[in-house]
């Protein structure tokens, strides 16, 4: 799988280039807060890189479908861009990486279980909305990571093979989904898991500056 030259990378956002995971998980509890529905913020916190519609259910047991569900995701989104989006910061050399991927000649495509209105801001944030040749959201997608919709959206996106791709994130969602879409994953710390969560990885960096300064030796590198 990994033999092959790489043409194509794919990107989560949140807690990859964005620090913004706990921002989301304080943002779940306050929407689930409001409408009396106790949870705990470790709880949601771990569960951080699912889309709402497995987090939902499996917190609350709620369909994000439903009247209820519903009302409580579009309450999320208000409070996450409201209280939120305003005071996110990209983790060090996120668009820098990315420029460097293009320079190297990869096709770079997003492929994020956020909703496809927060995804421009936060790849906005992350300097690299206008470097992206493409990017896949969950409206693109009928399941949310771990299934692996997303990647073969931003797969196909990126006109590329599972063969000759890579996906970059930090959750064991990530690694999940790219496993089960048989593509290489590399996986950042940054996001707040540790290496063993991330097991799986075919190679695990800091964040986007530590893969930056070992690009030569690693698997985009060429």
């Amino acid at each position: 799988m990994t033999s092959h030259k790489i043409r194509a990378v794919l990107f989560d956002v949140d807690g990859t280039l964005v620090d913004s995971n706990d921002a989301h998980a304080h943002a779940w509890v306050a929407a689930f807060t409001e409408f009396g529905i106790p949870v705990e913020f470790a709880e949601v916190r771990r569960r951080i890189g699912m889309g709402g519609d497995k987090l939902m259910p499996d917190l609350s047991g709620l369909d994000e479908e439903s009247p209820l569900g519903s009302a409580v995701a579009t309450r999320r989104g208000e409070i996450f861009v409201d209280r939120f989006l305003p005071l996110l910061k990209p983790f060090p050399e996120s668009g820098r990486l990315i420029a460097e991927l293009k320079a190297r000649g990869h096709t770079v495509v997003a492929a994020s279980s956020a909703k496809r209105d927060e995804l421009k801001h936060l790849l906005a944030i992350a300097g690299a909305q206008t470097l992206m040749d493409g990017s896949t959201s969950s409206d693109d997608a009928s399941n949310s990571k771990p299934d692996p919709d997303i990647i073969h959206a931003a797969l196909k996106r990126a006109q590329a093979s599972s063969a000759d791709a890579v996906m970059i994130g930090d959750t064991p969602y990530d690694i999940e989904a790219s496993r089960r879409a048989g593509i290489a994953v590399i996986a950042f710390r940054c996001g707040g898991w540790t290496d063993e969560d991330l097991a799986g990885a075919t190679a695990i960096y800091d964040g986007p500056w530590d893969l930056l300064s070992k690009i030569d030796e690693s698997l985009v590198g060429s």
